[in-house]
């Protein structure tokens, strides 16, 4: 079966199942475009409505995708950032939607961002922006954004991000540690913004640096003492080895 295909067929049962969570037609449309499989290793995942590990960031399901483009409600001509840039394929739905020179992708770990930028250009969407960013952080020079989607969960909306909002802006994020509630927030206040639960959800949490795969130790006494120790075991002589051969015939000296 031709790919395209499949690509309505999934977004039919996006909109018609009991899962109805695609209920927009710019959602729809954009998710009818994007040709998923450039951003999925295996031609038979593409389509099907589940979550996997790939190249070292978690794939979601469609049906978790359009959950979080419904929730962001972006309209074309909207600037939008995208934390969490994972394989790239939400962001190539917005780029359907917004079009893709507004939208702006980060991600913490560096692997993760290329592979982002080769899917979306493999796809036809080189006009992302996508950066190795702490997404905490955000991306202030883009600055200010009418939608904010954060792919990982927080315990709070991190204030960078809620200042980063235009007036009117959105930002929709999993909060919560343990139970997770997908959350829009909105107002311009960083430390008090509005809330809206939407329903439970799971997310990875929101990584800060040196958390990410492959990062030096964070704790840095915890890793200069053991490299400490390492460099002093290289360093034993004397009667700190086990056993000294003094003589050459393996006794002890007299």
């Amino acid at each position: 079966m031709e790919l395209a295909v499949l690509r309505d067929d999934m977004v039919d049962s996006l909109e018609h199942s009991s899962k109805g969570v695609v209920s927009s037609e710019s959602v729809s449309a954009a998710m009818r475009a994007v040709p998923r499989h450039e951003f999925v290793d295996d031609d038979r995942l593409a389509y099907a409505d589940r979550s996997f590990e790939q190249s070292g960031t978690r794939v979601l399901a469609p049906s978790t995708a359009a959950r979080l483009l419904e929730a962001l409600g972006a309209s074309e001509g909207d600037s939008v950032l995208v934390v969490g840039a994972g394989v790239g394929y939400t962001a190539a739905v917005l780029a359907e939607i917004v079009g893709e020179e507004n939208v702006h992708a980060v991600d913490i770990t560096r692997s993760v961002v290329w592979e982002a930028r080769s899917n979306l250009a493999a796809a036809g969407y080189e006009g992302v922006f996508v950066d190795c960013r702490n997404g905490a952080d955000g991306l202030a020079e883009y600055a200010p954004f009418d939608r904010v989607l954060v792919e990982a969960a927080a315990a709070d909306p991190p204030r960078p991000l809620v200042s980063q909002l235009a007036p009117d802006g959105k930002l929709v994020i999993p909060i919560g540690i343990g139970e997770q509630s997908l959350t829009i927030v909105e107002g311009e206040n960083p430390a008090d913004p509005d809330t809206q639960p939407l329903g439970t959800v799971a997310f990875a949490p929101l990584l800060v640096e040196g958390e990410q795969a492959g990062s030096i130790e964070r704790n840095r006494t915890v890793r200069e003492d053991r490299e400490r120790a390492e460099r002093a075991r290289e360093r034993r002589t004397g009667w700190e080895q086990d056993w000294i051969d003094w003589d050459g015939d393996g006794s002890p000296p007299r």
